[in-house]
């Protein structure tokens, strides 16, 4: 049953779904005609929104750009390569193969959402490029799938947020009140929902395998090898761009600030996880030329980003400063009792993500509107806010936007990964939903 359904999705999607630029495109018109015709806004206004909101994610566009490459380099190295050929040598069989690639996915995602994306993408390509016969693109969906608990792990940006007291808007929303980690990410019905996922989504992908002759294997052009760079030092310039040194330094010199940094309390984000990938994969080249060469290679797959982080910034600035996302959060609010507030409030921030693909984003338009509601209601602050949280990491499965980084190092396209993610979407909006009901 499960393999018909995902043959059924993935059927669809090859047929019917563009590529991941022309969605961007189409979900842009489609937000600025909402708000034309939903909030009232002439065309005009709805276009100034849009131009505006186009560069408001330039800084973070350069972080995931910055994540996948230096993150693609570091894989590139010897001892990086040899490790995760052996952690890929677990997997004997193609069943084994989507078992292990999923579980380490949730695990790698759970810990920070850049680390495990582009830990994945890796993991994935050298699976499949150690185990004959594993479907490749069911192989980089299950990598793809253990975004699903981000939100609900270690870098968590909602949980997180709340956690601390910044004397902001949303500060003065919750009266100063802050929720420690220990009620959102800790607490037992978030671990009880993310074991449920650990334990059930990898046997979900294992039934997608498709019949072996439907089966596609990774393709060189995939596989992201770089040809071993000839050693020159017939010059001094040749000799100095072969020689260790000029990296060593750059990286004892980073190693130095990390230790620094984390001895004076430093936490991790996006910017540390890249400064460590950037630090280790200096020190791991053998020489400038060695890093310059897998640079080169790790560039090919940013292209996705480049562009269509910028358009999605628009989309979320229309959908913002339209009032569109705080209708859609207003009239699910509106219909809910205390009984079904966190399932409305889990579906609301699902169906908002498609346009503010952004949990920091999101929960900044949400918040003002769940929080007054989930008081008056008498429903814990916690719940409410991971009810937004699941319902943001929920529909990444199939909003195009985070998938970007790990399909450039995969090299493959949407379509290819799309209809199993719709299947992930439908089991795990299935746990969910219970969660909501009966643990929240």
């Amino acid at each position: 049953m499960i393999r018909s359904l995902s043959n059924f999705f993935t059927g669809i999607m090859q047929r019917w779904l563009p590529d991941a630029f022309i969605i961007a495109i189409v979900l842009t018109f489609v937000v600025l005609i909402g708000g034309v015709l939903g909030q009232g806004h002439t065309p005009a206004k709805m276009v100034e929104f849009w131009g505006n909101g186009v560069w408001n994610l330039l800084v973070f566009s350069m972080q995931v750009t910055i994540t996948l490459v230096t993150g693609s380099v570091l894989a590139q190295t010897t001892v990086v390569k040899k490790g995760l050929r052996k952690l890929a040598s677990l997997a004997k069989t193609p069943s084994q193969a989507i078992i292990l690639m999923t579980a380490i996915a949730l695990i790698c995602c759970w810990i920070s959402w850049g680390f495990g994306l582009i830990t994945s993408a890796l993991m994935a390509r050298e699976i499949a490029k150690q185990v004959k016969g594993v479907h490749y693109p069911l192989l980089v969906a299950s990598a793809y799938s253990g975004m699903l608990i981000w939100h609900s792990g270690l870098s968590g940006s909602i949980p997180l947020k709340i956690a601390v007291s910044d004397g902001d808007v949303l500060g003065t929303l919750m009266n100063g009140v802050t929720i420690p980690l220990s009620e959102t990410i800790f607490s037992w019905e978030v671990i009880t929902i993310c074991l449920v996922l650990l334990v059930t989504l990898p046997i979900i992908n294992r039934l997608m395998m498709p019949e072996p002759h439907d089966t596609i294997e990774i393709h060189p052009d995939q596989s992201g090898e770089v040809e071993e760079i000839p050693i020159q030092t017939n010059t001094p310039a040749s000799w100095i761009e072969n020689h260790r040194l000029p990296t060593l330094l750059l990286g004892l010199l980073g190693g130095y600030y990390l230790l620094s940094y984390f001895i004076d309390g430093g936490k991790i984000g996006l910017n540390t996880v890249n400064f460590i990938f950037l630090v280790l994969g200096l020190l791991l080249h053998r020489s400038p030329a060695s890093y310059l060469s897998a640079l080169n290679e790790a560039v090919k797959g940013v292209s996705g980003i480049v562009l269509q982080f910028p358009l999605y910034a628009g989309i979320m600035g229309m959908m913002v400063k339209s009032g569109l996302a705080v209708s859609m959060s207003e009239w699910f609010i509106s219909i809910s009792t205390a009984d079904t507030f966190t399932l409305f409030t889990f579906l609301s921030a699902g169906i908002v993500n498609f346009f503010v693909p952004s949990g920091g984003g999101q929960w900044a338009v949400q918040a003002p509107i769940v929080i007054p509601a989930a008081q008056s209601l008498g429903i814990p602050l916690n719940q409410a806010a991971m009810a937004v949280a699941f319902g943001d990491a929920w529909t990444n499965m199939v909003q195009p936007l985070w998938a970007l980084p790990l399909l450039g190092i995969a090299r493959l396209g949407i379509k290819d990964i799309m209809g199993y993610c719709t299947v992930a979407l439908l089991w795990s909006g299935l746990v969910y939903t219970l969660g909501m009901v009966f643990l929240f």
